[in-house]
């Protein structure tokens, strides 16, 4: 097979498996996008609650996922090398990992307090935020046990099972937020709360098919998930650790320069929190694009350099950018074009709307950066290459992304008077990531590059 007739199998290949993901993610992100739309169809302050809430759950969920989803790079290089009885002992040692993920995570999630009061969270905000998020938390464990369910499939080439039931618990959720948040057929308005209650069941509902399907399927027999646990294995669960604990604390600065960003801005008032809450729920979405080829990219190199092929692996990361490079720019220029539509979509306030739709041109340079970056750090962990970007992450998203969003924000920086307007943290975001993209790609240039010459 020549070069050219391997990379257009490996761009297929990566393709296909983006896609199928992409779906089920957007069906998992939709949950996001009937909460906003029926939180602003409720009430304005439920939709500024679901701001707070919804970042303080994001910030939780998705760190605590990225322990979990940095454990791909192992289940795949495994699956490469045709080791699958160690996959199967590998699978049911993560559980004692994702326990500690459950309790770790639904200890914050039932204690938010501290962390409102810090940013300062209106408190006529506080209490309804805090009902929701301690809903949210016992709809955590059943989150987190699916991921590890998810990230299997993802290792082993098979996503489409979880897909499908990612649109299908879709189909559940959509009727249960309706239903719950405003009342009716003998059950009274829930409001916000009610969206948090549907969650919770789909989430149970989910593992349960999952479980069922993990049992039952014929295709995970060889792997032998089902034998007794052994006990824990404190080497397995160290490599575990070196790999899903800077993975994890990198998605949790990733994901908090990103949610922090409602609960600086909900001080600005509902509508500035509304519009927020409308580009970041867009800006999630669009995401779930470049999380897919990472997912699907990053299982392909790793599953070349298990087989011992790193010249495979390396053809695998640059088709991944080219598909990645492709669809950042579609999704970016829909964005901009769609803005005003889209945000008229979600909030009936016009002053909500035009105010959202402002952000969005903002948010389109956002997922450009944001894409390049998260190609990066997926691909650098199939290298084992955890630690520098952990450091990274903190200096720019926290301190240049973050902090000099603060200051411009609410004190001015530099030249520039304080805007008091959530643009300000989109403004300064955006510029953090892109830098953060350019020193990314400097980094994985260099590691394949380096990997590349020792096989010569």
């Amino acid at each position: 097979m020549t070069d050219r007739d391997g990379g257009t199998s490996e761009w297929r290949t990566i393709a296909r498996h983006a896609g199928t993901v992409l779906v089920g993610q957007l069906a998992v992100m939709a949950f996001g996008v009937t909460d906003t739309i029926v939180a602003g169809r409720y009430a304005e302050g439920a939709l500024a609650a679901l701001s707070v809430g919804s970042a303080i759950f994001i910030s939780v969920y998705v760190s605590l996922m990225g322990v979990l989803q940095a454990l791909l790079p192992i289940w795949a290089e495994l699956h490469g090398g045709g080791r699958t009885a160690e996959v199967g002992r590998s699978v049911r040692q993560s559980l004692y990992l994702c326990g500690f993920t459950i309790v770790l995570g639904m200890a914050v999630l039932l204690h938010p307090d501290a962390l409102m009061r810090w940013t300062g969270v209106p408190g006529a905000m506080q209490d309804e935020v805090g009902r929701y998020l301690s809903v949210l938390a016992f709809g955590l464990p059943p989150a987190l046990l699916f991921r590890l369910f998810s990230t299997l499939n993802q290792s082993l080439g098979k996503p489409k099972l979880v897909t499908w039931l990612q649109i299908a618990s879709l189909g559940l959720k959509l009727p249960l937020s309706v239903w719950l948040c405003f009342g009716g057929a003998g059950m009274p308005a829930l409001g916000l709360v009610g969206c948090g209650w549907a969650t919770l069941v789909v989430n149970w509902a989910m593992l349960a098919c999952a479980l069922v399907l993990l049992r039952q399927g014929a295709f995970y027999r060889s792997f032998r998930f089902w034998q007794r646990i052994e006990p824990p294995d404190w080497r397995q669960l160290g490599q575990f650790l070196r790999l899903g604990g800077p993975g994890g604390l990198a998605v949790l600065v990733e994901v908090t320069s990103f949610t922090l960003m409602a609960l600086f801005i909900a001080r600005l008032g509902t509508a500035a929190a509304a519009a927020h809450q409308i580009a970041s729920n867009l800006t999630a979405v669009a995401y779930m694009m470049p999380l897919s080829l990472s997912i699907a990219t990053s299982a392909r190199v790793s599953y070349w350099l298990g087989a011992g092929e790193p010249a495979r692996a390396r053809l695998a990361c640059r088709k991944g950018f080219e598909l990645a490079t492709v669809m950042a720019l579609l999704f970016a220029t829909g964005m901009v074009l769609g803005r005003h539509w889209l945000a008229g979509a979600y909030s009936p306030n016009p002053a909500v709307a035009a105010l959202a739709a402002s952000l969005l041109i903002a948010t389109a340079g956002y997922h450009v950066a944001d894409v390049l970056q998260t190609l990066c750090v997926f691909v650098l962990r199939c290298y084992r290459v955890t630690v520098l970007p952990l450091l990274i992450y903190c200096a720019l998203l926290w301190g240049v992304g973050l902090g000099g969003s603060y200051l411009l924000a609410y004190h001015g920086l530099g030249p520039w008077p304080a805007m008091q307007s959530p643009l300000a943290f989109w403004l300064m975001s955006a510029a953090a990531l892109a830098f953060t993209a350019a020193l990314f790609l400097a980094l994985l240039w260099r590691t394949v590059r380096k990997t590349t010459i020792g096989i010569r």
